[in-house]
């Protein structure tokens, strides 16, 4: 099993690290910076191949913050997306390597 990390997302406008997911999952994906208050979606697009045996985060971000940030699967639609070891995205649920895209900046 390959462990994953939480996504590591940043602004797309100042790049701060201080974002906040205002929404509940599987609603939409609109994140916020604390630092400059962009608004933005998270999306992703697939890269082409999967890998077998991923394993989520231990625990869930979502359970130890709510506003953790997070990215539906273009794949599967799952929002079980997170970091792999080497900085790519990838969704435990499919195994599908992912670009991590951001949408809808304001």
């Amino acid at each position: 099993m390959t462990a994953t990390l939480p996504l590591a997302v940043a602004c797309p406008r100042c790049h701060s690290p201080a974002i906040a997911y205002s929404c509940e999952p599987r609603c939409c994906f609109n994140h916020v910076c604390a630092d400059c208050r962009c608004t933005f979606q998270t999306a992703t697009e697939f890269l082409g191949s999967k890998l077998p045996g991923l394993s989520p985060p231990d625990p869930l971000p979502a359970d130890s913050d709510p506003t953790a940030p997070t990215a539906p699967c273009c794949e599967c639609r799952s929002i079980a997306v997170y970091r792999l070891p080497d900085g790519r995205s990838a969704c435990t649920r499919c195994g599908a390597l992912l670009q991590l895209l951001y949408e809808d900046i304001d």
